[in-house]
């Protein structure tokens, strides 16, 4: 088993969710939120995020990979799960673990966007900005982070490492 290191700790990992729940809130206010949860990875953050936000919230699941079994994207995008209800005319903020090339993203956004939700805003926990290849506007981040192999939090290599309550990394 690989020696994970802690990025970001767990008391500080919640502490910034707090704030983006704060935030949502805040923007939000009186209205229902529709969060798409980008299966697997940010199960976890959209769940703690939905418990955090004092509106009506709704969870709705896509999954899309552009990843096999190795650690870096084929930048292939293949659709596998879709939405189950309709988005249209809702304010929806589609939910990421990390953006890293943000070819997923970017796809995933337009793709969104032929359903004609009312609105629709981009919130990630983790950004590796230097590694962008598609530009992808994110109206909220958790955490700026150097371009290390992550897991923990919903993160994997291989399915292993998603229930690390902590972000941690993986020297190669």
């Amino acid at each position: 088993m690989e020696e994970v290191k802690v990025l970001i700790d767990e008391q500080k990992l919640q502490a910034r969710v707090d704030e983006i729940a704060k935030q949502i809130g805040e923007e939000y206010k009186n209205k229902e939120i529709i969060l798409i949860c980008i299966l697997k990875g940010s199960i976890f953050f959209t769940v703690d995020l939905a418990r955090k936000i004092n509106e009506d919230v709704r969870i709705e699941f896509i999954r899309v990979s552009s990843y096999g079994e190795g650690t870096e994207s084929t930048g292939e995008i293949k659709m596998k799960l879709d939405l189950k209800d309709s988005i249209q005319g809702k304010d929806v903020i589609v939910v990421e673990d990390i953006i890293d090339t943000g070819r997923t993203l970017s796809y995933l956004i337009e793709y969104l966007k032929m359903k004609k939700p009312n609105s629709i805003k981009l919130c990630a926990l983790l950004d590796k900005p230097e590694r962008r290849v598609k530009k992808v506007n994110v109206d909220y981040t958790g955490f700026q982070i150097p371009d290390k192999f992550i897991v923990g939090y919903g993160l994997d290599w291989d399915e292993k490492y998603r229930n690390l309550p902590y972000i941690g990394y993986i020297e190669n």
